[in-house]
């Protein structure tokens, strides 16, 4: 059995980009006509679909993602209820196949955000002070980066009054798995000599 290799998240320093909107659901994030597919490959290409591109199929200029200043972004900072709607775990999929490796909400959608964790994708719910401090940065200065330390669970917009470090609140098993880049199937094939050792004294 084999289990599907992920970059482990530790520390990420990126630049971001914004996107204005509460309330994003998951069909916004991958419509569902790009469902059929079982697998996660070329998922990314269609991430924002709707809004990412004009009817004729070529990129909406105005659509943060298609920004010049957001090509290389790693994280997107979102509105709130990030990820909301129906269950898809396409979502996530196409959000790390875009190249993002962490979104930045006030708050995200209890579904999404397990699936968001469990497929290498690290959602960070921030108040509302600090999510307003983000947007603003990014909007007088568009190089903007901010840091992520997920063993310390710390947000920091370097280089900006006021930007000390944020703590966040996270999952331990979560964040376990995300460190060591796997998800609970690997973590419990990386203890099958413990597992086997167990069962063999209670048979």
């Amino acid at each position: 059995m084999t289990v599907e290799a992920r970059v482990p998240f530790t520390t990420l320093a990126s630049t971001y980009v914004v996107l204005p909107a509460d309330n994003v659901d998951t069909d916004q994030i991958i419509p569902a006509r790009f469902l059929k597919v079982t697998g996660k490959r070329g998922l990314g290409d269609n991430v924002f679909a709707d809004w990412r591109l004009r009817p004729d199929g070529t990129p909406n200029p105005d659509f943060p993602l298609n920004r010049p200043d957001a090509v290389g972004a790693q994280i997107l900072v979102a509105g709130v209820n990030f990820g909301c709607g129906s269950s898809r775990e396409h979502a996530p999929w196409a959000l790390v196949g875009w190249g993002l490796r962490a979104i930045v909400a006030p708050s995200f959608a209890d579904i999404f955000k397990q699936n968001a964790m469990k497929n290498g994708l690290l959602p960070v719910a921030v108040d509302a002070a600090v999510h307003a401090r983000l947007v603003e940065a990014r909007h007088v200065d568009p190089k903007a980066r901010i840091a992520i330390d997920l063993p310390a669970q710390t947000l920091t917009l370097p280089g900006v009054p006021g930007g000390q470090a944020t703590r966040f609140e996270i999952d331990p098993f979560a964040k376990e798995c995300l460190v060591h880049g796997t998800d609970e199937l690997g973590y419990l094939l990386d203890r099958a000599a413990d597992i086997e050792r167990y069962e063999a004294k209670h048979v």
